[in-house]
């Protein structure tokens, strides 16, 4: 598996850069601004179909009372930069149409060098909601709030603009710009199997199975030290994976923490020790349900911090957030509470 970089860290969006990429200008007009940012290629190809078809749906709903802003992304982390640019020219919504993956930019984009990005020209009290209209494979985040992959739905959410606030997670390692991720982080064989399913998504919710299986061939359970809360460190010895949740499901609706609030300013955590290949398959029903925590080799607590590090550093543990990879040990997890509105 190809070693991933850690954090995108050369977003291509600084500070003093005029904001020329969106397509999006706050006008002096009626009624909310609303940008959607689509990932066309999200889905094999999908969401792309899916949004032309709504398109002319969500003008004719919400054309009368909002101005709307169609963002398409080009590749990897240009739906950050077009977030960032929205917020920063004073948009009332950036709404994430796709999947995790886009969604897990938008949020990245709510942030720059570990701060808020703010409006320019609008006042303190302006903030900029985030929205989502689930079209991705997984849209695992939509589950935790019992959302269908309905974008008619989604578009009715919108419509009344009720909103809360949700927490963030963030990932830091040494001096490196901080990460965000709003549903799920993973380590090891969890890590893994997101980005082997990434290379079975023509088999649609089942490619997380299969890239865990395929994530098994020559997978070693290692020993972690944790710490939660800066409390003292602890050893977990055979570690299988380990999950961060801020939402309760992860690879296309596994219950892998089912006790995550995204409202509550917690993580759950989850650790899975000594799981074998044939413990996945025995126990998949359990994992997909989120009766998993009542065996013995499971582990679970609420946590406002948890640092994990290699007991013996083998540099291969992988680390995902929201199906993006990372990279290795050791990372510290923190959750950021209400750190975005959200329209739901």
């Amino acid at each position: 598996m190809a070693k991933p970089s850690f954090l995108r860290a050369d977003y291509s969006m600084a500070p003093d850069l005029p904001l020329d990429r969106t397509g999006y200008r706050r006008t002096p007009t009626h009624g909310r601004d609303l940008v959607f940012v689509v990932n066309p290629r999200g889905a094999n190809g999908s969401t792309g179909k899916e949004w032309k078809k709504l398109l002319p749906y969500l003008r004719s709903r919400l054309g009368n009372d909002c101005n709307i802003c169609e963002s398409l992304t080009s590749g990897p982390s240009h739906a950050i930069d077009i977030t960032r640019e929205a917020i920063r020219e004073g948009a009332d919504a950036v709404i994430a149409v796709g999947g995790d993956g886009t969604l897990h930019e938008v949020v990245n984009g709510f942030f720059w060098a570990g701060k808020p990005v703010g409006a320019q020209d609008q006042g303190p009290t302006h903030t900029t909601a985030l929205g989502l209209i689930p079209l991705g494979t997984g849209s695992d985040f939509a589950r935790t709030f019992g959302w269908k992959n309905d974008p008619f739905e989604a578009v009715e959410r919108i419509a009344k603009g009720l909103k809360s606030w949700v927490d963030v997670g963030i990932i830091s390692k040494g001096s490196g710009e901080p990460h965000y991720f709003i549903n799920d982080a993973d380590i090891h064989l969890s890590a893994k199997a997101g980005y082997y399913a990434s290379q079975y998504k023509r088999f649609g919710k089942l490619c997380y199975v299969f890239g865990t299986l395929r994530a098994f061939f020559g997978h070693k359970n290692r020993d972690l030290k944790i710490r939660v809360n800066g409390g003292e460190w602890e050893i977990f010895p055979n570690v299988t994976a380990l999950c961060v949740g801020n939402g309760k499901f992860f690879g296309g609706g596994m219950k892998i923490t089912p006790n995550a609030d995204p409202r509550n300013g917690n993580f759950e955590v989850v650790i899975l020790q000594d799981f074998k290949w044939y413990d996945f398959i025995l126990k998949l029903n359990k994992l997909y349900n989120g009766r998993h925590l009542s065996e013995k080799n499971v582990y679970s607590r609420s946590a406002l911090t948890i640092e994990v590090e290699e007991i013996i550093g083998s540099n291969s543990i992988y680390v995902q957030s929201d199906g993006e990879h990372l990279e290795f040990l050791p990372m510290k997890f923190s959750i950021l509470p209400a750190a975005i509105e959200m329209l739901c």
